[in-house]
């Protein structure tokens, strides 16, 4: 069979596969082991345990359960509540100050725990509440907490970097420092958005603003201030050469289940089991799919499919941007149906050779893939934020919640077209701090 035809035929499968309702990693092992034996006989089999646990075989992987476990022990407190209450105790003398206090809670929690639904959960039970409560439309409330809830997987420290990093090897360190400016981009977007909606509006109850004292702005910083100065020790030591990114993540997750022992009393055995355990499944999770997805690949070449679909879109006569485009739009639809780890490991290794040979950096490529699956968060019929929020707000139904997300989408494109104009905006601080790669 025609390698193409043969490519069209996996992706057929591998549709069906996964719309099954079997999980991604072992839906990926089926397809796989299934197009082996019929291509290449059953004796095909037996590299595949060989190309599993070789694609486990990376010390760069150990960073993916360290970073998991500094997430939990911060969902596992109330840092999330704490975080929210002191950006709007300081940004509430802004009218409409209380979205962007939302915003800006969910960027930094984001950071710190790199996951895109922990940030919906811990934010938004605090946030939705009181933003319905001054006036603000359930659209607003619900749809802000939604879209800044993504930021986890663009902001560093974030898994799916690592994970983009590990399928398509190239340097973590560069990954991370490439998602700080369209990251802090993206956030300006959601807020300016975020303002003028509000400040549209008119309504005097959202326009007015709460005062705090001086006292009470204070007394909630020691409360957060440990936990961004873990951040920023993290970032110093990644990029100061101090340490590697698996050696400050396991630095980083010791030093967060500290904090939560010491301020937030996470004592009871119990508590730190549930925050082991839950690590645990998802770390294995995440492994599980970066196996599944290697053999997957694995079979790909070994079929002749990646290099055939790259030589085939090679030889079109077509403008860059145009693929580019034609790529933005394989992940976007692609991100509306699976998770973006699964996304990036059975794309990448397709992907890698095409944007490169049409002259595209692969670090820039890493940051408009990631915007691409944020949208795929807050859209249906998947968009895991949305239910999310959903289970916070019951009352609020689904459709106002997509209804509010829909201009922070909005956004995220306008983001994507801003690093297509300007890919300094994704390349300027890796360059600045790593230097410029040859």
């Amino acid at each position: 069979m025609d390698p193409l035809s043969l490519g069209a035929l996996v992706a057929l499968a591998t549709i069906i596969v996964l719309f099954s309702g079997i999980s991604v990693a072992a839906g990926l092992l089926v397809v796989s082991a299934g197009f082996l034996i019929l291509f290449d006989g059953l004796s095909s089999l037996q590299l595949m345990p060989e190309v599993f646990f070789g694609k486990l075989d990376n010390f760069a992987l150990l960073s993916i359960p360290m970073f998991i476990i500094m997430g939990a022990a911060i969902a596992s407190t109330r840092a999330g509540a704490d975080l929210y209450e002191a950006l709007e105790r300081w940004l509430t003398r802004v009218p409409g100050g209380l979205v962007v206090s939302n915003l800006g809670a969910c960027a930094l929690f984001s950071a710190m725990s790199g996951s895109s639904p922990a940030t919906c959960a811990a934010i938004g039970k605090m946030g939705i509440p009181e933003m319905r409560k001054r006036g603000y439309p359930d659209s607003v409330a619900a749809g802000s907490i939604a879209a800044g809830g993504t930021l986890g997987i663009l902001i560093p420290p974030s898994v799916t970097m690592i994970v983009y990093g590990i399928a398509t090897e190239t340097s973590i360190g560069r990954l991370f420092l490439a998602g700080v400016v369209p990251g802090l981009m993206l956030v300006g977007l959601f807020m300016a958005w975020s303002l003028y909606s509000t400040w549209s509006s008119g309504d005097a109850r959202v326009l007015r603003a709460t005062t705090y004292s001086w006292r009470e702005k204070v007394e909630i910083l020691p409360r957060v201030l440990p936990f961004l100065a873990i951040i920023l020790g993290v970032l110093y030591a990644m990029y100061g050469g101090i340490a590697t990114p698996s050696e400050t993540a396991a630095v980083g997750a010791l030093l967060c289940l500290l904090i939560a022992m010491v301020i937030y009393r996470l004592w009871s055995p119990a508590r730190i089991w549930d925050v082991l355990r839950d690590s645990t499944r998802e770390s294995v999770m995440i492994l599980f799919i970066i196996g599944a997805a290697g053999v997957f690949s694995y079979m790909l070449s070994s079929l002749y499919i990646t290099q055939s679909i790259a030589e085939w879109i090679g030889g079109l006569d077509v403008n860059r941007w145009v693929l580019m485009g034609m790529i933005n739009l394989f992940l976007l639809v692609a991100g509306f149906f699976l998770p973006p780890v699964a996304v990036i490991l059975m794309a990448a290794p397709i992907l890698l050779p095409i944007i490169t040979s049409a002259g595209f950096d692969p670090i820039w490529f890493a940051v408009v893939l990631t915007i691409n699956m944020e949208i795929g968060l807050i859209s249906p019929p998947v968009g895991l934020n949305l239910y999310v929020i959903n289970g916070i707000a019951p009352d609020i139904k689904l459709k106002t919640i997509l209804v509010g997300s829909l201009p922070y989408v909005a956004c995220m494109v306008v983001a994507i077209l801003l690093l297509c104009l300007f890919p300094g905006l994704a390349l300027w601080l890796p360059d600045l701090v790593m230097g410029a790669e040859l």
